[in-house]
């Protein structure tokens, strides 16, 4: 009984959740609507010049100038993985065949771990959410109307194939005229694609099994057109 009424309550959940479903690199919403993700680099903006800074600024003014639909930036601070930089340096600590330099290496990857664990660095991820919100969508209601969609769950708009290629063609644009504005800035820039956006939902709905599930980084994303 105990059993049943877990899985009722995990379904009721999902219920409540904005997602219909995640494919071919994008988020489709219960109520028609497209999402995609650029993950975005970040830049040390105090170690840059002056000059420099004035012009991350300037150009920073021009991009948010440069289109007329909403985004939205979503940081997410996770706590700082180096597992695969400490599994090298334990290869380097296995292979050295000098004792002192060996010893050194141990004892650096101890002190690497505890400063760590000790400090709680975490490690920082930019989001930029593109939406596409078609004409046939109502997107103003009523204060009664958003009060009762948080108790109630969404009603899915199915989408036919023709609309939704029609809708992400567009989304696309959308997308790449963002990661060419973000490139001019520096700034590395890539589309999530559909696992990427999985495990990034999935993340951001279960924060208790966050640090179970790797991201996959920005140099690493396979991008196809």
């Amino acid at each position: 009984m105990a059993k049943k009424n877990k899985e009722n309550k995990t379904g009721s959940t999902q219920k409540l959740l904005p997602i219909a479903e995640i494919k071919d690199d994008t988020v489709v919403l219960k109520d028609g609507t497209l999402r995609s993700v650029i993950l975005v680099s970040s830049i040390n903006f105090a170690l840059k010049s002056e000059d420099e800074q004035n012009a991350i600024i300037q150009a920073y003014t021009q991009f948010l100038n440069s289109f007329e639909f909403p985004v939205q930036v979503v940081i997410q601070s996770r706590q700082l993985d180096i597992d695969e930089y400490l599994d090298r340096l334990e290869k380097v600590e296995k292979e050295q065949t000098n004792e002192l330099l060996k010893m050194q290496t141990r004892e650096y990857r101890q002190f690497v771990t505890e400063l760590i664990e000790l400090a709680d660095i975490m490690s920082k991820r930019f989001y930029v959410v593109v939406p596409y919100i078609p004409s046939t969508v109502k997107t103003t209601k009523k204060f009664l109307d958003r009060v009762k969609e948080l108790v109630t769950p969404s009603q899915v708009i199915t989408l036919k194939k023709g609309q939704f290629d029609k809708y992400r063609t567009e989304l696309t644009k959308r997308v790449d005229f963002l990661v060419s504005g973000l490139g001019a800035m520096s700034l590395k820039a890539v589309a999530l694609d559909t696992q990427s956006l999985i495990e990034l939902y999935y993340n951001t709905y279960n924060p208790e099994t966050y640090d179970q599930q790797e991201l996959v980084s920005v140099d690493k994303i396979q991008v196809e057109r």
